[in-house]
């Protein structure tokens, strides 16, 4: 009976010592240059350390203009590559397979980062986000093409400073997700309208990346389940992508859903029955799926509903986010004890305003990171109020910016 601890084989033939997954995560712990830092080693190393078998990393942005975040690692043609080297070294200790997520954040960029940030179409973020996001200029198909290639030259470089493998981020509102979505792609070019124009984009960075790397590399994708969004990107198209993807030897698909104007993928849809948020898509994406291993991520919290979800067939791999900043030695507990589990605060200074403003749900668990990247243990019981002051210490005025959509 497959459990945890059974190994994993990719279909490009790359092996994963088990079946846990650390999804994507923003650290914030770049330098004042973008590169990966001292701390970004000493997290990463603790994380391998840990057990885990896939590590993704956070958002790697593919072009130094475009950051969703201040302090997002970037690799491109200035970037220091001993540093990613040094990175890469930490994370893949102790046999961990070491993934960069490769992302274009689109228009969710912080007005504070880009006056006028690129999109598919040339329409503003909703649900108030506007005031903080400007309205983005619709891409040329040049920029188009180009934004493909990017996509393939940083996915060579990660391969080339020792990452093990890429994932494209295809979800929660960045590029490849506004191109995806009939919403937020309106163009009637061969880029917009039909679902085939719509995956183009995706298809072609895949190919592109594919071409680059080679067929014996690791190459994985974060897709949206759904956008949750009236008008968005559906279920049903979501499926019809995934089987194109098999279709072209996608390595590893990871499932997640929402984006910032719906953000399904910080906490709906899990039940006490189920703890994963998209467990009954997932059910619906193995039916259908041949060959390539399919990752859940969100809401596992124990070993128990973990192990049940990979016995069930539902996924092949569990993915795990914010519990992994809380504890970096979670898998070897996982695998080592089938009753363990971990409980995660919510993190609230008990006014919903200045949650809301200070991003405290997203700060505390920075923090947390922070304090292992240190060397130090997470502290569960710190209070939310000192995030949001120690925030606010730091940054000044600009702990207020919004700087996530």
């Amino acid at each position: 009976m497959t459990t945890l601890s059974n190994t994993l084989s990719l279909p490009c033939g790359a092996e994963v010592k088990n079946r846990t997954f650390k999804s994507a995560m923003s650290e914030q712990l770049a330098d004042r240059n973008n590169n990966p830092s001292t701390s970004l080693f000493n997290l990463y190393g603790a994380w391998a350390e840990g057990g885990i078998g896939i590590c993704t990393s956070g958002n790697i942005m593919i072009q130094r203009d475009a950051l969703g975040e201040p302090k997002n690692v970037v690799l491109d043609d200035s970037s220091d590559l001993e540093a990613f080297r040094q990175w890469t070294q930490a994370g893949r200790a102790n046999g961990t397979q070491f993934w960069a997520q490769l992302n274009h954040p689109g228009k969710q960029i912080p007005s504070f980062l880009s006056k006028q940030p690129v999109a598919p179409s040339a329409i503003p973020l909703g649900e108030g986000l506007d005031k903080a996001f400007n309205c983005p200029r619709e891409l040329s198909s040049e920029e188009i093409s180009a934004l493909i290639q990017r996509f393939a030259d940083a996915a060579q470089q990660a391969k080339d400073v020792g990452f093990s493998g890429v994932q494209i981020h295809g979800a929660h509102g960045y590029l490849v997700s506004q191109f995806l979505s009939p919403h937020h792609n309106q163009r009637q070019d061969e880029w917009g309208g039909s679902l085939e124009n719509r995956m183009r984009f995706v298809i072609e960075i895949y190919q592109a990346i594919r071409s680059k790397v080679g067929f014996d590399y690791p190459v994985a994708i974060k897709l949206n389940s759904a956008d949750f969004q009236k008008g968005g990107f559906g279920e049903g198209e979501s499926l019809e992508v995934i089987k194109t993807l098999e279709s072209l030897g996608i390595d590893l698909i990871e499932i997640s859903g929402g984006n910032y104007e719906n953000p399904n993928m910080m906490g709906s849809g899990s039940t006490q029955k189920r703890e994963a948020y998209f467990i009954d898509y997932a059910e619906k994406a193995k039916a259908i799926l041949k060959n390539t291993p399919l990752v859940v991520t969100g809401g596992f919290r124990s070993a128990k509903a973990m192990n049940e979800a990979i016995q069930s067939g539902a996924c092949d791999m569990v993915g795990m986010a914010r519990p992994m900043a809380i504890d970096p030695q979670l898998p070897n507990k996982l695998i080592s004890d089938s009753q363990h589990k971990i409980t995660l605060k919510e993190p609230t200074t008990g006014i919903k305003v200045l949650d809301k403003f200070s991003m405290v749900g997203l700060i505390w668990y920075e923090h947390q990171m922070e304090r292992i990247a240190k060397g130090k243990p997470a502290k569960p019981s710190q209070s939310s109020w000192y995030s949001v002051l120690r925030n606010f210490k730091d940054l000044g005025a600009h702990a207020w910016r919004k700087r996530r959509a």
